[in-house]
């Protein structure tokens, strides 16, 4: 976009603080602003004319004779600013960067948040290397995939029967099933020929873009290529990301992962909040950092620093949470909410589900829970429950179900094996979202405004639904407290004005934005590269031992001059009081 160009490095200030910080650099063609091309043909044209002008003068039919010294001044100073116009705006060609996403984590809905980001660094023509379990079809210009094999793919993969008598410690349990899938990931990663590719090719990449979720073991990869490296979470901040970004962790009133627990808590609530915050940060370091170090060393070497080192060199982190939904956090400039950024491209419904939609005069209520989770293996006794509840119902029903068939299925119900989910949802039809909480999802509804009637079945779901109740534009209907009278009441209060009011609040937040995510995510990646790892909103808290962070060896300091202080008063008031004003004894009277 040459001289108007909007990013980063394209001033002449900010090619020199690139080249003086030997960031690889590439000119790009092509890529200019309609402005700027318009602008580059004017310049050109009238360049043209002047410079025409000029040799004409200077060459007249005398052959010899030249202008006047004052006139031929003029008339060079004329092209010589017309020169320079025309270098600067036909400069469109702008910075081109070699960006590297790594996503080793085998599940589609974390990839739907990840690719958004990959394909706009493509179109704003920086050269895209992904490393995934999910290699696009029709990859756009500039955009290269290296597939990663040997993992069952976690879509369609989740059966209700893992939910089904869960004991109330169940958090912990899906902490080391997560802590398990990040090994597995990390092991079929670091020994893949993707990987192998990838280091033995030698390319210098000038920013890498990798999932932190599960495992770290990704930032061993980015350090052997020498680039800086940006974090992505497909899902609210988790209690091991906070210290890497210099980010405070406040259990007191932002919820821990697993917890199903909004920003206002009881007493109780932040006593729990608090333990498993600190108690799965702590459980991170021992267990999913220790593998990480040895995947590590076991393909590297023992050179290969600890993987704590590297997660404090990161240099800022991606976030899909957005404020309107998950809530206000206090967030360093090296954490950015890009919620939502998945929600593009609206299509067009197919003429069958287009006129489901518009002809239903009393709405429509869309049931999915997600992509991972089977629904076919609901068991039949909350299938009866929720089909009965529904066909009580005056509204329509649309359900992404698994099979071709639904036993007991009313006349007011529609399946579907497969539905465009953010389509149906911004249909202004649509009254009512039945969904498990996942956080696409929650977004989505967050965007189209509408209320939802969630089930949270494992993850963050816990945390989407209370926020969602938080906001007032859901209801929480435990999966173990379905039966037809919860879901009729549940779906009552989803389906009050009021709730519907709260959800279009949301939703003019959720929208308006100063510029989309996805601008959002391109900017801060270029400007990461411009500056060479963004090292001035590196906090120095990262840098700090936890007890002198957490102010321990203040507090204890301070304790122990409180002590000391109040002992001495102590000791000079038992002196004072208990032994008479002058604090000694009386003389006694010596009587024979």
């Amino acid at each position: 976009m040459g001289l108007f160009a909007f990013g980063e490095p394209r001033s002449p200030l900010s090619q020199l603080l690139v080249q003086r910080r030997g960031v690889s650099t590439r000119l790009k063609s092509g890529y200019c602003s309609r402005f700027g091309l318009s602008f580059s043909i004017f310049i050109f044209f009238f360049g043209f004319s002047a410079s025409r002008e000029f040799v004409n003068r200077i060459f007249d039919p005398g052959f010899g004779r030249r202008l006047q010294p004052e006139t031929e001044t003029k008339t060079k100073m004329k092209l010589t600013v017309v020169t320079v116009l025309l270098l600067v705006a036909t400069g469109c060609p702008t910075w081109s960067y070699k960006i590297l996403g790594l996503f080793p984590h085998p599940g589609l809905s974390h990839f739907h948040f990840f690719e958004p980001i990959l394909k706009g660094l493509a179109a704003a023509g920086h050269e895209v290397t992904v490393v995934s379990h999910f290699p696009n079809t029709n990859p756009p210009p500039n955009y290269v995939d290296l597939p990663l094999e040997g993992m069952k793919l976690l879509s369609d993969s989740v059966s209700f029967e893992l939910f089904e008598n869960r004991p109330s410690f169940s958090h912990f349990m899906e902490f080391f099933m997560l802590y398990e899938w990040g090994k597995q990931a990390c092991e079929n990663a670091l020994n893949s020929a993707a990987i192998k590719t990838l280091l033995e090719s030698k390319v210098q990449y000038d920013l890498v873009l990798t999932e932190q979720f599960n495992n770290d073991c990704m930032l061993g990869v980015a350090h052997l290529l020498n680039a800086p490296y940006i974090g992505l979470s497909s899902c609210p901040l988790m209690p091991w990301h906070y210290d890497r970004v210099g980010n405070p962790l406040t259990p007191s009133y932002i919820p821990s992962l697993f917890m199903g627990y909004s920003e206002k808590m009881s007493f109780k609530e932040r006593l729990g909040n608090y333990i498993s915050a600190y108690a799965f940060k702590a459980m991170y370091s021992w267990f999913n950092d220790n593998a990480a170090n040895a995947l590590l060393r076991q393909r590297f070497g023992d050179t290969i620093p600890d993987v704590k080192d590297l997660q404090k060199r990161t240099s800022m982190m991606f976030v899909n949470q957005h404020y309107a939904l998950s809530g206000p956090k206090p967030l360093t400039p090296a954490v950015v909410e890009v919620g939502g950024i998945h929600i593009q491209d609206f299509k067009e419904l197919d003429p069958e589900l287009k006129s489901l939609l518009d002809s239903a005069d009393h709405g429509v209520i869309y049931i999915s829970w997600g992509s991972m989770i089977r629904p076919e293996t609901l068991p039949e006794e909350k299938r009866n429950a929720i089909l009965a509840a529904l066909g009580t119902l005056k509204q329509r029903v649309i359900w992404k179900w698994g099979n071709d068939t639904l036993p007991n299925q009313p006349s007011n119900v529609y399946i579907r094996k497969w539905l465009p989910q953010r389509e149906i949802l911004c249909h202004p039809k649509v009254r009512v979202f039945m969904s498990h909480g996942g956080l696409l999802g929650s977004s989505e509804t967050a965007y189209c405004g509408v209320p939802v009637v969630a089930t949270p079945m494992y993850g963050d779901q816990y945390n989407n639904a209370a926020a969602l109740a938080h906001r007032g534009m859901g209801v929480v209907l435990p999966y173990e407290q379905i039966t037809k009278d919860s879901v009729m009441e549940a779906l009552r209060k989803a389906l009050e004005p009021t709730t519907m009011e709260n959800a279009k609040r949301v939703s003019y937040s959720y929208r308006n934005r100063p510029q989309s995510a996805v601008e959002t995510a391109v900017w801060w990646c270029e400007h990461v590269v411009a500056t060479g790892g963004l090292p001035l909103a590196k906090s120095h808290s990262t840098e700090m031992p936890w007890y002198a962070y957490q102010m321990v060896d203040l507090q204890l300091c301070v304790y122990a001059f409180l002590t000391v202080y109040v002992w001495c008063w102590v000791w000079l008031f038992k002196r004072v009081c208990c032994r008479g004003v002058s604090g000694f004894k009386d003389e006694k009277v010596k009587t024979n």
